[in-house]
């Protein structure tokens, strides 16, 4: 048996990768094959003719005719002619008859032909063609090693890579394999199997490309479009800088259940707002299965064929997604080049979250330094993982170029890279925390739980803690204010801190109290704010006043401050006071047949009543009404009294009072009764009880007659408000008319009272 092999190269692209042509000639048969010298037991990919006595084989290039003939026997090849190989195979029939066999291989790229043409008897001159095609011949079989396969059969597959041939209806051998998003199961069978990151303000989609987001709105992430009312979204927040937002929160929206899972930093997680409890073992929640471990929270549920997890460590979220062949997923996760607005919640958003801010430049970073550490995702052990790491590194590089490498920040990047390489290409990259100087795999303020207006950060001291978010704390820090402005009421008040800010000037607010020690603050959980109060009377609280104002004072500090001035950074020591105006003069007059006199005021904070009540008995129980008829010379008590004054820091003082016929205080005739605060000596008939001691008193005297006048007699009485704590408010009443030995007395009303002699 005889070989020969001729150079083809891309002259007959039967089968890719052939690059020569063997010719066998055997006692039976000349063969040609395209892959090797023919085996009879083998086979072989060939062509069997019967043997051949002389032959010859030429080359051609492209052929209009042939082009022609080919695509009328053979409307499926669609390319055009490049070549052809002709192969002229002679031998004897008989003595009158030799027989010639004619074989074109033609070359349409990636389809081909072969065609056989033979005299179909010696007396016949036309010459009949019979055509058949290499890859699917008489259409209906394709010859691929030797064998001939059915249209839409496969050819060749290989289970562990999910590669094959197939036998196309358009006469070609396709190769398939799975999609740059599926992965090849032991089974052979493709499935989409892809990640997404979500670390810093970066988004690293499916496809590998990352994304920033720059304000601090909700967005969606993940949704499935064969999966209706699944969405898993993102909320980012701002940190230490106004102008750089961070991942915050993650939250599953579940079909059909109306579930809204969050999960939150430090590994908290809130069913629809309530706190739930996790621990490593799975915990099914309306389909979803639940489980927290030293490295985050980790949520996963399966609908519709397809299987998403979702894990978070507080700072770091990423998606798995696993469905069938040739899924397609939307929001960020899906395509982070879209415009963000259009993924942008609005119904999960504040409504200032599209809001940018400047902030000024950390002259502390040096992008320098931190790009080449970014970079150590391109060298050892980083490089042995098959997932592009560029995407990572300028996620890094863009953040830490721009935001303080603190908070685990430096370690970050590279934690996200190795997880995504630990859960799609089962890498472990051995020995990459110590390459990077990174600890230990814990998830950074586990368990630390902080409120929306704060983060969990580390102090420079290596302790973790809540700090306040720059663009809530800045309206504080700008004033040097550690907390809202004091509230104030008629004689109570109260300063609440913010907690934050207090740890942020390195305050412990369990330490601190009023003027009075056991005057503490008290703690909100929910919002870790601190609030101080006290009245007028408690605290230790200063009560001070001035021509128009009352003032109440008191300082909160800590328990080892003595003085009024800081002089240690370990000491508080804040004023905070309330300023009450005086109460307005108010007067009235009313008649004794109307039985009492009583007057709202209203005076700046100050609302309170002030009453005058005619009695007939020293108990002052049986009250003058119209009814009552009171004789000359009989005795009343007139009870003035006042509704809405704190006692402890006010007396009410009858300064004077004195009778007129008429209605007018200063008009007609006049009778004094009070003079000086004291009774009028001149009148032995009048008596004066508390005056100055509450905020109420009373006097009594004999009713009398202006001489030569019939009709109304007219009450009245001037009366002052004393500060108690500045000096006593009880007159001391002695002499011909009395003496004034108090002070800081205001006048507060003047009030009159009729009645019909």
């Amino acid at each position: 048996m005889g070989h020969t092999t001729i150079p083809v190269e891309s002259l007959v692209k039967v089968v890719p990768f052939i690059s020569a042509f063997q010719v066998n000639f055997t006692n039976d048969n000349t063969v040609f094959c395209f892959n090797g010298f023919y085996n009879p037991g083998t086979k072989g990919d060939c062509l069997v003719a019967p043997k051949a006595e002389d032959g010859q084989m030429a080359i051609y290039g492209r052929s209009d005719g042939i082009q022609m003939v080919v695509n009328i026997f053979v409307p499926t090849i669609t390319n055009s002619m490049n070549c052809s190989v002709l192969l002229n195979l002679g031998s004897t029939v008989s003595i009158l008859h030799s027989l010639q066999i004619f074989l074109y291989l033609v070359n349409f790229g990636p389809q081909a032909v072969l065609m056989l043409q033979s005299p179909e008897s010696p007396v016949v001159s036309v010459r009949v063609f019979v055509i058949v095609t290499l890859l699917f011949l008489a259409q209906t079989f394709l010859y691929f090693s030797g064998l001939p396969y059915k249209v839409g059969s496969v050819v060749s597959s290989d289970p562990k890579t999910c590669q094959s041939l197939t036998c196309s209806t358009a006469d070609v051998l396709t190769h398939s394999a799975c999609g740059p998003l599926d992965r090849c199961g032991r089974n052979g069978i493709c499935s989409f199997d892809t990640i997404c990151t979500v670390t810093g303000p970066a988004v690293i989609d499916i496809q590998g490309h990352k994304n920033s987001v720059e304000d601090r709105c909700a967005y969606s992430l993940l949704s499935i479009p064969s999966v209706p009312n699944f969405l898993v979204l993102a909320n980012f927040q701002e940190r230490r800088r106004k102008d750089v937002s961070f991942l915050d929160s993650v939250t599953l929206q579940v079909a059909g259940s109306g579930v809204q899972i969050h999960l939150i930093q430090g590994g908290r997680v809130l069913l629809n707002n309530s706190s739930m409890v996790l621990s490593s073992s799975v915990q099914l929640v309306n389909g979803v299965e639940l489980s927290k471990d030293n490295t985050g929270v980790t949520a996963k549920v399966s609908l519709s064929n397809f299987t998403t997890s979702v894990f978070f460590d507080g700072y770091t979220a990423q998606i798995r997604v696993q469905g069938p062949s040739g899924s397609s997923l939307q929001g960020l996760c899906g395509n982070s080049s879209r415009p963000l607005s259009g993924l942008r919640l609005s119904e999960h958003s504040s409504t200032s979250c599209e809001t940018q801010y400047s902030d000024t430049s950390d002259s502390t970073i040096n992008c320098t330094m931190v790009t080449e550490r970014c970079n150590l995702l391109k060298k050892a052990p980083f490089s042995s993982c098959n997932i592009d790491p560029e995407p990572y590194i300028k996620a890094c590089s863009d953040t830490l170029c721009r935001y303080p490498a603190v908070d685990g920040l430096p370690c970050q990047f590279l934690e996200a890279y190795t997880r995504a390489c630990s859960l799609m290409s089962n890498t472990t990259l051995e020995g990459w925390r110590t390459v990077a100087e990174c600890s230990s795999p814990d998830a950074f303020c586990q368990d630390q739980t902080c409120i929306d207006n704060e983060f969990c950060g580390e102090t420079s001291g290596g302790e973790t803690r809540c700090f306040c978010r720059s663009i809530f704390a800045s309206p504080y820090r700008e004033i040097s204010a550690l907390g809202t402005p004091t509230v104030c009421s008629q004689n109570s008040a109260s300063l609440t801190l913010i907690g934050c800010l207090l740890a942020e000037k390195g305050f412990d607010y369990s330490a601190l109290h009023l003027r009075d020690p056991t005057c503490t603050g008290q703690v909100d959980e929910k919002t870790h704010m601190v609030t101080f109060s006290f009245n007028s009377n408690s605290c230790g609280t200063q009560v001070m006043t001035n021509s128009t104002e009352i003032i109440y004072k008191n300082t909160i500090m800590a328990q080892n401050s003595s003085s009024d001035i800081i002089t240690r950074q370990d000491q508080v020591h804040i004023d905070f006071s309330c300023i009450q105006t005086q109460p307005d003069l108010k007067t009235v007059a009313f008649r004794i047949r109307d039985s009492s006199v009583v007057q709202v005021i209203t005076s700046g904070p100050w609302t309170y009543t002030l009453t005058m009540k005619a009695y007939t008995d020293a108990s002052r129980t049986q009250a003058v009404d119209p009814s009552t008829e009171v004789q000359l010379n009989q005795k009343i008590w007139v009870e003035l009294a006042t509704d809405g004054l704190d006692a402890n820091v006010v007396s009410l003082v009858t300064e004077s009072c004195w009778a007129t016929n008429q209605a007018s205080p200063d008009g007609g005739l006049r009778y004094d009764l009070i003079l000086n605060s004291c009774p009028n000596v001149a009148d032995q008939t009048v008596t004066m009880q508390g005056n100055g001691q509450g905020t109420s008193n009373y006097f009594s005297f004999n009713m009398f007659q202006f001489s030569g006048s019939s009709g109304e007699i007219y009450l009245h009485c001037k009366l002052q408000l004393c500060v108690k704590q500045e000096s006593s408010c009880i007159p001391v009443c002695s002499g011909a008319r009395g003496r004034r030995s108090i002070r800081s007395r205001y006048e507060a009303a003047f009030i009159s009272m009729a009645w019909t002699t």
